[in-house]
């Protein structure tokens, strides 16, 4: 027996979710729920918070899914509503503090890993993070927004933004080299 696929790509895929065949749109949720939940969970440490986000933000994205133009990734397009949706969440729940000080030039020195580290232990020392660093963290790091990028989604100066990215990057590599997972050394 030959499957013939439903769809024959995901550009018709949108056309057809466009249009409102809910089977399509229950595809394209199937095909990227598990990335965006991913990324949500980056931002948001309680797993049914971050489901939670992820559906709104899909509910979002299937709201203005005819604004997409076909220009770029269709799961870019979908990332940025949920790293948006995120940040608006955690501006809600006033869980976001910035710390204003001057960003200090130091370079610091660079590191190596020196053992095996797994993803859910990493993910746990990045939500151990307080919340502000925690977020331009992800944005910077993970994402890979500027920091103008940042600073204006987030409503805060590019110094601000620097010097975040600056002391999460610092309180990490203290806590990596406490728990003897990294070692100083040249890059």
């Amino acid at each position: 027996m030959k499957i013939i696929p439903f769809y024959k790509n995901e550009k018709q895929l949108i056309k057809k979710a466009i249009n409102g065949n809910g089977d399509a749109q229950h595809r394209l949720y199937a095909k990227h729920a598990p990335k965006m939940l991913s990324v949500c969970r980056q931002y948001i440490k309680d797993i049914h918070f971050a489901e939670d986000v992820m559906v709104q933000g899909f509910v979002k994205m299937f709201h203005h899914l005819h604004t997409f133009k076909f220009q770029g990734s269709f799961e870019g397009w979908v990332r940025r509503i949920m790293v948006r949706e995120c940040i608006s969440y955690l501006r809600k729940k006033q869980f976001v503090v910035y710390d204003d000080e001057v960003f200090e030039n130091n370079q610091s020195n660079g590191f190596e890993i020196t053992t095996d580290v797994d993803t859910e232990h990493i993910q746990q020392l990045i939500d151990a993070l307080p919340q502000g660093y925690k977020m331009v963290f992800v944005l910077y790091a993970v994402e890979g927004y500027k920091h103008n990028e940042i600073a204006e989604m987030l409503g805060i100066s590019e110094s601000t933004s620097k010097s975040q990215l600056f002391k999460a990057r610092k309180m990490l590599q203290e806590n990596l080299k406490k728990q003897n997972i990294i070692g100083y050394g040249t890059r």
